[in-house]
């Protein structure tokens, strides 16, 4: 993967805590880097999350609240509704 080098400015404190946590033989750019990495991923995962919740309220204003399939999957778990 190629890098690029960035300066951050973090807050005394907070370099004071990543230090206090960090391993041993961890590097801190690796720390930052993951951190980086979970948080990018966070944020997809929310915008993905945010976009279905907007697809669901949509497909509810076009046709109106489904009603719950819960009792025709637990017939066909059952075997009631089954050809046979």
């Amino acid at each position: 993967m190629e890098r690029q080098a960035v300066t951050v400015r973090l807050p005394i404190d907070l370099l004071d805590q990543v230090k206090r946590f960090q391993e041993n033989r961890e590097s801190f750019n690796e720390l930052v880097v993951e951190a980086v990495t979970r948080e990018v991923q966070r944020r997809q995962a929310l915008a993905a999350h945010q976009r279905i919740v907007a697809r669901s309220a949509e497909v509810e204003r076009q046709t109106g609240v489904q009603p719950s399939s819960v009792a025709l999957i637990r017939q066909l778990r059952e075997g009631e509704g089954r050809r046979g």
